[in-house]
C-alpha cells in the first residue's frame, strides 16, 4: 500500500487557473460588496439593473464551477454546462448595454468618468469579455488557448469590481487606465505561471491582452469623437442628459479634490 502514489487532487497545470477564478470573484465580491455597504447601492435599483447583475454574478459563478471541474477533471459535466455560455453571452451583452444607456439617461454615472466616456467604456467592455469568451468556446478542443482566453475575457468583467474598491478616482482624468492596469494583472500573472511552468509563454496571452489593450485605445479615442458624440445624442434623446456636455464629469462628492487634467 506505501507504493502506491496518492491521488491528485487537481489535474497538473490547473492550479493557477483554480487560485485565479478564486481571485476574480473575490475582486468583485469585494468591490460590489463595499459599494452596498457604503451605501452607494441599494435594492431600489431598477428591474433591469437587477437583471443585469443575476447574469453577471451568474456567469462569474458558472467561470468559478467550470473551472474548478475542469481542474478535478470532471470533464464530461464541464462540457454539458459550457453549453449554457452559448445563450448566457449575448444576454449579457444586451444587458450590460442597456444598463449602461439606462445609467447615462438616468443621470447615473459614477463620478469618476464622464458620461460619454462611460457610454462608450462599458460596452465595449462588454463586448471585448464576449469576443474573447466566445473565441474561447470556439477553441474548446485547444485546451491550452480555451483557458487562457477565457481567463481573459474574465479579467475583463473584474474592471468594475476594481472601479468600486480601488482609489481609482484619484487618477481622474485617468481613471479608466488605472481600472485596466489592474485587469491585466491576471494575464499577466498568466504568463509569469507559463514562464515558471513551461519556460515560454502561450500565444493565448499575447492574443487576449493585445484584445483588451485595443478595447481601452478605443475607449480613450472614441468618446470626444464625432463618432462618439453620435452616439450620445442617440442614447440620450428626450432625456435630462440630452443637455449636459458629454464630457464634462458629474459632481464630485463633498470634499474630494477636485482634479486639474
Amino acid at each position: 500500500m506505501a507504493s502506491i502514489a496518492p491521488r491528485r487532487l487537481l489535474v497538473p497545470g490547473t492550479g493557477f487557473y483554480v487560485v485565479s477564478a478564486a481571485a476574480m470573484a473575490a475582486v468583485l465580491a469585494i468591490g460590489f460588496g463595499l459599494n452596498f455597504a457604503l451605501g452607494r447601492s441599494s435594492f431600489g435599483a431598477p428591474a433591469s439593473v437587477h437583471l443585469h447583475a443575476l447574469l453577471f454574478v451568474g456567469w462569474t459563478g458558472l467561470y468559478v464551477l467550470q473551472t474548478g471541474l475542469a481542474a478535478t477533471g470532471s470533464l464530461a459535466l464541464h462540457r454539458r454546462l459550457g453549453w449554457l455560455a452559448v445563450g448566457w453571452l449575448p444576454a449579457m451583452v444586451l444587458a450590460g448595454t442597456y444598463v449602461t444607456v439606462m445609467s447615462v439617461r438616468r443621470e447615473a454615472v459614477p463620478f469618476f468618468s464622464t458620461p460619454g466616456y462611460f457610454l462608450i467604456m462599458n460596452p465595449l467592455g462588454v463586448l471585448t469579455f464576449a469576443g474573447l469568451s466566445g473565441a474561447a468556446m470556439v477553441l474548446r478542443r485547444r485546451t491550452q488557448w480555451h483557458r487562457r482566453l477565457m481567463l481573459c475575457g474574465m479579467a475583463v468583467l473584474t474592471g468594475p469590481g476594481w472601479g468600486r474598491f480601488a482609489p481609482v478616482p484619484l487618477l481622474i482624468p485617468h481613471a479608466g487606465l488605472g481600472v485596466i492596469a489592474l485587469v491585466l494583472l491576471f494575464p499577466l500573472a498568466g504568463m509569469l505561471w507559463d514562464l515558471r511552468s513551461r519556460g515560454r509563454v502561450h500565444p493565448a496571452w499575447w492574443w487576449g491582452i493585445g484584445t483588451i489593450l485595443a478595447m481601452q485605445v478605443l475607449i480613450e479615442i472614441v468618446p470626444a469623437t464625432p463618432l462618439g458624440g453620435a452616439i450620445y445624442r442617440a442614447a440620450a434623446a428626450g432625456s435630462p442628459a440630452a443637455g449636459h456636455d458629454r464630457l464634462a464629469y458629474p459632481p464630485f462628492p463633498p470634499g474630494f479634490p477636485i482634479p486639474h487634467p
